[in-house]
């Protein structure tokens, strides 16, 4: 590789390459082996980038501390063996132009896409055509018969381990998936199946609370655009949206941007338009990242800018009586070599798996926001229960008004391939 290369693409065996906060996974492709993918959850660059994964013990070294000759020779001196500094320049020229580095390139088209997406009106429906259908038609098929109406079938949904506190009350709260709906098909049919049949007629606003996949520098973030989906728009509720803004005490539009590539409200506003039909009715949505906590493990309550968004939610719903449910889109556990585990888990891993799920989702249910936050958080970096922070958003929201809960559906999703799991739950909490 010659200079000028080096020139051009702004990489040399000086530089110090430092790779974006982007998700990488491990998956297996029949004709090229082990590989890691690495993928952009903000959306600033196109597609996904895949490795060989024997380029990990570099890629991990992209930490902008070294230079690329440096981590040729540190890794050499791992493997025992040489490694060309060229082959770092290389990966770094590459994933530079594939905007996983950061450095002016990324700046630059961070830039330009932010602009475009913050001056939009309309979020656009950024996974329709992957990861479920784009055409409305055949959407809507696919969510009346393999979503909804698997879940209508009682051998399809039984949950021997269901908890179920009966209620004539209405539904004020909803804990859904946000895995594909190819996958989580019956789980977020039990989830909306639930919601249509004890919805109250008055209610016309969805606080939608969703995970960033993305990080976040602040503890949550609004988005007063409209959701599109193939099937209509879920409009935004800006009034609402604005006086959760008031309420805070940061810039709750600092990470907006999370919000355009982000699926856990798009799922979620993908069913709910389904559902609702002509009806009227508006969201509000917040990405919930709570800031330190989840790093920290501290109950995110300790924090002032955490209470006072909440102080803003309950005023919101005061203001609403009866006409706000509120919903979390929310995985659980993430486990097998896919997330970087050394094996996936055998049956009676899984069995203890269930276990810790379902004591995490009765803590939920019986003793509300903190003590589901703390059992989660002893084993986060294991389970990675990537649903922590919208569970927790829900319950501290709802808190004093859900009287009666229900465990419609818990699963664990289970990748052909390499046995990595997803797991995942629907729970309805009524007045």
């Amino acid at each position: 590789m010659d200079a000028q290369v080096h020139k051009d693409n702004g990489v040399s065996p000086t530089s110090r390459p430092r790779l974006r906060p982007v998700e990488v996974i491990q998956v297996t492709d029949p004709e090229r082996g082990r590989l890691l993918v690495l993928r952009d959850t903000q959306g600033i660059a196109s597609g996904h980038v895949a490795l060989p994964a024997a380029l990990g013990p570099l890629l991990a070294r992209f930490d902008g501390r070294r230079t690329c000759r440096e981590i040729a020779a540190d890794v050499g001196r791992e493997l025992d063996e040489e490694v060309p500094t060229d082959l770092v320049v290389h990966l770094a020229i590459e994933l530079d132009r594939a905007l996983l580095l950061q450095g002016a390139r990324f700046e630059e088209a961070r830039r330009e896409v932010e602009h475009a997406f913050v001056t939009s009106a309309v979020r656009p429906a950024s996974h329709a055509g992957g990861a479920y259908h784009a055409d409305a038609g055949q959407l809507a098929r696919y969510l009346d018969d393999e979503c909804l109406g698997r879940a209508g079938r009682a051998s399809e949904t039984s949950d021997p381990g269901a908890r179920t506190a009966k209620s004539d009350g209405h539904l004020v709260a909803l804990v859904a998936p946000h895995i594909d709906p190819w996958r989580g098909a019956v789980g977020y049919g039990a989830a909306y199946r639930h919601l249509r049949e004890r919805l109250a007629p008055e209610v016309d606003t969805f606080l939608v609370f969703g995970t960033s996949h993305a990080p976040m520098r602040r503890p949550f973030a609004l988005c007063r655009q409209d959701f599109a989906t193939p099937l209509g728009a879920m409009p935004a509720d800006h009034q609402a949206i604005d006086e959760l803004a008031e309420a805070c005490e940061f810039d709750p539009y600092e990470d907006l941007l999370n919000h355009k590539r982000e699926h856990s409200i798009e799922f979620q506003a993908v069913f709910l338009r389904h559902l609702l039909g002509e009806r009227k009715a508006t969201i509000v949505p917040v990405l919930a990242g709570l800031g330190e906590a989840q790093s920290s493990g501290r109950e995110p309550g300790d924090d002032r800018r955490v209470t006072r968004f909440f102080d803003g939610v309950r005023a919101l719903l005061a203001a609403r009586p009866g006409r706000v449910v509120v919903v979390a889109g929310a995985d659980l556990a993430h486990v097998g070599p896919r997330f970087g585990d050394a094996r996936a888990h055998d049956a009676a891993a899984r069995r203890e798996l269930e276990a810790r799920d379902r004591d995490s989702l009765d803590r939920a249910m019986d003793r509300g926001a903190t003590s589901f936050f703390e059992h989660v958080a002893q084993d986060l970096d294991t389970r990675r229960v990537c649903g922590l922070g919208p569970i927790y958003s829900l319950l501290r929201s709802v808190d004093g008004d859900a009287r009666a809960s229900e465990l419609l559906h818990y699963e664990q999703t289970v990748d052909a391939d390499d046995g990595s799991i997803v797991s995942h739950a629907a729970v309805a909490f009524h007045s």
